[in-house]
């Protein structure tokens, strides 16, 4: 199994930025977490993030037909990107959303994700956990 973890803009800064809310555990401390875990199932985990939508647009167009499913934190996005939304609903394996905090408690446009219109799954609030979380369900539906 192939996944794609694609995280979005400001996440980059995770573990300095705003602990209180996303915690202190950096993007590169989930990362290694998600290879090694994924590895244990001989599965292979590539990760990138980025501040620009159209990369994260080309890189979910790029997936198809060689990536099995797609762990995303479109952080910003996901209350903004119809563009988002499109490229994933070309891909055809399975997506899990993630996000570190509880969107539904925080600022009411948080509320909403277009993302989760195509995502298999949606995780908040978990912090890092959230990520190892869907991992796991990916590895478990995989079989």
């Amino acid at each position: 199994m192939n996944v794609l973890l694609l995280n979005g803009p400001n996440l980059n800064l995770l573990g300095d930025r705003e602990p209180e809310i996303y915690g202190a555990t950096t993007l590169a401390d989930i990362e290694r977490e998600l290879t090694a875990r994924a590895a244990e199932s001989g599965a292979r985990v590539e990760c990138l993030q980025t501040n620009h939508e159209g990369e994260a647009i080309d890189r979910i167009h790029a997936a198809r037909g060689s990536v099995d499913a797609i762990i995303i934190n479109p952080a910003a996005w996901s209350h903004t990107s119809v563009a988002l939304l499109d490229a994933l609903n070309a891909f055809e394996g399975r997506v899990m959303e993630v996000h570190l905090s509880n969107v539904h408690k925080r600022e009411a446009f948080r509320h909403h994700s277009y993302v989760s219109r195509r995502a298999d799954g949606v995780i908040a609030g978990l912090g890092a956990f959230g990520y190892r979380a869907a991992l796991d369900y990916l590895l478990d539906a995989a079989g």
